[in-house]
């Protein structure tokens, strides 16, 4: 069987009055991401990692910032597209492993919301997608609320 491992890691800044869209979904909060796209940290460190792992570079080189067909766009089509893209390709996902670094609010409310959300989007099992949190104990950007990160691995088997 062929099985590959890809890393994705993403940051954004986080600004007063933006929209705070995390793992497909809408949390409230004072400030959210800046991005091109609705700067959802979560699924864009989830499709760098599947593409990775399929050799297929990244998604900045898939869905570019520089194109207007991009601009605002819902991250959940990005990532229906990079599904397609790796299916295309004959792979398909064993587990993802992410994390979410953010120092407020709290994700852990709204994780389940998330894993069903995303595993939809992808056509996987929620027992296939982890989804975590932490924060950097008000160290560096994301502890001083300047920025948010995520880190994600994902296994992909052939066939």
């Amino acid at each position: 069987m062929n099985i590959r491992i890809g890393y994705g890691y993403d940051v954004h800044q986080l600004s007063e009055g933006e929209d705070l869209i995390l793992g497909g979904i809408h949390i409230p909060h004072t400030k959210g991401s800046v991005g091109h796209s609705d700067a959802d940290v979560l699924i864009h460190t989830i499709c760098d990692a599947i593409l990775g792992a399929a050799n297929m570079r990244d998604i900045g080189f898939h869905f570019p910032d520089t194109s207007a067909d991009y601009k605002g766009i819902d991250s959940k089509i990005l990532l229906r597209d990079v599904m397609a893209l790796i299916r295309d390709k004959g792979y398909e996902i064993i587990n993802i492993d992410s994390t979410v670094c953010l120092e407020k609010p709290k994700v852990n409310p709204y994780i389940t919301q998330m894993q069903e959300v995303l595993s939809d989007c992808m056509q996987i099992e929620v027992n296939q997608l982890s989804i975590k949190a932490t924060t950097s104990e008000k160290m560096g950007f994301v502890g001083t609320e300047m920025g948010i990160a995520a880190h994600a691995v994902a296994l992909l088997k052939m066939g």
